[in-house]
């Protein structure tokens, strides 16, 4: 035991040490409080979402379709962000969508009626989708050695965003008023702009960033055929699919949580934005774990035996009652946030390198969009009674992604 933790220490020491050389680190802490923001946003909604019904008079359809718009702008930006990643570089993308979000987090906040909140709402999204895709080549490049440690260091980085940002929101939501809480994201989004364009490379290089001989810096039927036949292979076509199923768990569970725990579990506000908390607290502790365990025995091994466990959990999520079982079952229920983790960094990896962003950017609009769908389809079955059931929809979702793990090809054996 003693020497198994002596190893786990050591590797832990140098997997820090490599993390930190050469000014990777600040590269690092940049890109990750960029995506801190960029998720603290989106995922402030649901917590928002019980005093936006009230000031505006929605019920639970129409507020799931303002969450459905979000997302579904958020995926619509993907394709830009990572072509815009290839010809312009990864890292002035980032500067853009940080800049950009904080005016369009400030057209939110003084929206007066829904339309004009769903219309902000949509530019938020798209705003924020830019940072997606164009942080993976940079990750993937400037850590090649350890690019799901770092990876999952970034998407834990979010979760803490998630874990604190909504919490502060809700409760100024509470104290004074939501547009007030929004607020609070400006001037942050606004350091987080500077601080990316002083740290942050535009371009890794042996990228395609800036490449003026890729193929696929001009758009053209030619340069569509190219990235399409990289794209359909075995490889990127089952973890895409993955990845859609992926999607539309998540966003249907985070974008209706506090408001099941509330009218269906019978939870104070308070007591279900702090559980809402917690499942993202969660993934802190889990993402990284799971970035390390996904570069030691293989991402496919580890997603498998993650995805069986994730849809246990949401099977078992409507049977659980009272505050400290549904504490218990949040924190297993963060699980969740491990998979994305996984897939992301197999994704990339599985991806030609020419064409990492625009590969990113086309696959993630796909899979996103596919998963802005399920807020709409939870809040109309909650209308309808059938709250429970939309959470058991979601662990069959999760169910059928096991199976498509099961004929996913382990990455050694890609080409690239």
């Amino acid at each position: 035991m003693q020497a198994l933790f002596d190893r786990y220490v050591a590797e832990l020491r140098d997997t820090v040490g490599y993390l930190r050389e050469d000014g990777r680190g600040r590269i690092l802490v940049a890109i990750a409080f960029g995506w801190f923001l960029s998720m603290g946003v989106r995922l402030s909604y649901p917590v928002i979402l019980p005093h936006v019904r009230a000031d505006l008079g929605l019920d639970l359809s129409t507020a799931g379709l303002l969450l459905t718009v979000l997302w579904m702008a958020y995926a619509v930006g993907q394709f830009p962000g990572g072509f815009l990643a290839d010809r312009w570089g990864p890292g002035l993308v980032l500067v853009i969508s940080t800049g950009g979000s904080a005016v369009m987090i400030l057209l939110v906040s003084i929206s007066p009626t829904a339309a004009l909140l769903f219309a902000t709402t949509a530019l938020l999204g798209a705003s924020t989708a830019l940072y997606g895709p164009a942080r993976f080549p940079l990750l993937s490049g400037v850590f090649p050695e350890r690019s799901g440690t770092a990876i999952g260091i970034t998407q834990a980085t979010g979760n803490l965003g998630n874990t604190i940002l909504p919490f502060v929101v809700g409760v100024i939501a509470g104290v004074v008023a939501w547009q007030a809480g929004a607020l609070l994201f400006i001037p942050l989004f606004v350091l987080v702009a500077v601080a990316i364009w002083r740290v942050v490379p535009w371009r890794v290089t042996g990228s395609a960033a800036g490449n003026s001989e890729s193929p696929i810096q001009s758009i053209s039927l030619e340069s569509a055929r190219h990235v399409l036949s990289l794209l359909a292979v075995r490889s990127v076509l089952v973890i895409a699919a993955i990845q859609m199923l992926g999607s539309f768990t998540y966003q249907g569970f985070t974008g209706f949580y506090p408001t099941y725990l509330i009218e269906i579990k019978g939870l104070s506000s308070r007591d279900a934005s702090f559980l809402f908390a917690v499942f993202f607290a969660g993934g802190i502790v889990i993402q990284p774990l799971i970035g390390m365990a996904g570069d030691r025995f293989g991402e496919r091994r580890t997603l498998f035996v993650l995805l069986i466990f994730i849809s246990a959990a949401l099977a078992l999520l409507p049977t659980i009652e009272g505050f400290w079982p549904l504490l218990a079952m949040t924190v297993a229920l963060s699980s969740l946030l491990g998979r994305a983790v996984l897939a992301l960094t197999y994704l990339t990896e599985s991806l030609a390198e020419e064409i990492r962003g625009t590969g990113l950017g086309i696959l993630r609009t796909g899979y996103i969009l596919f998963g802005s769908t399920s807020p709409l389809f939870i809040g109309v079955l909650g209308d309808a009674g059938y709250f429970d059931e939309a959470f058991w929809l979601l662990a069959g979702a999760s169910g059928v992604m096991i199976l498509l793990c099961i004929v996913l090809p382990p990455l050694t054996s890609v080409e690239r």
